[in-house]
């Protein structure tokens, strides 16, 4: 992962929505990252789930902080993650051919799903982003058979840049940028 820039990390506090509190990892969501990494149902469009018990090896105790991800905590539990991360300028697919645009990323527990705690989270993180890093667009990729995500893509105002094959599947790539908001 290419550092986000110069993005003060971690933020001064938690960001807290109605429900949702996103905070830097700790050793208590442990369980929940085996989960979430192991399951089968969010594996689904993202290669598949990894192997548990090398997984369950390579998770250490205490996490490792990086800038741009956030743990999403519902009630004191970790329910999901959302991070930025640099896209590779190598990539082919791009709003601007050779730049490391900051790409959303979010993974969420399948219990969690249905109650629109992936648009609570992602809209606070975008919200964040915009002001931690003004003006730089966001963007998404997501596999177009993966329905509830290009449903979140467009709830949360990406737009279609582009759909491309990757990974055997065809692939949406979209983006958000604060500026359109406000148009």
């Amino acid at each position: 992962m290419t550092e986000l820039g110069p993005v003060a990390w971690p933020p001064p506090a938690p960001i807290r929505t109605e429900r949702l509190v996103l905070r830097e990892p700790e050793a208590r969501d442990r369980a929940a990252v085996i989960e979430l990494f192991t399951s089968p149902e969010v594996g689904t469009y993202i290669g598949g789930p990894r192997q548990r018990d090398e997984f369950e090896r390579a998770v250490p105790e205490e996490p490792k902080r990086r800038p741009g991800l956030f743990v999403v905590d519902l009630d004191g539990a970790m329910i999901g993650i959302v991070t930025f991360d640099r896209r590779d300028p190598k990539h082919p697919v791009h709003v601007c051919p050779g730049t490391s645009e900051v790409e959303l990323g979010y993974m969420f527990l399948p219990q969690a799903w249905g109650h629109g705690y992936a648009a609570e989270a992602c809209a606070a993180a975008l919200d964040w982003c915009a002001g931690a890093l003004p003006g730089e667009p966001v963007v998404l990729t997501t596999q177009t058979a993966n329905e509830r995500s290009m449903r979140l893509a467009a709830k949360l105002g990406f737009t279609e840049v582009q759909r491309y094959e990757d990974w055997g599947a065809e692939q949406w790539f979209g983006v958000w940028s604060p500026a359109s908001l406000s148009d």
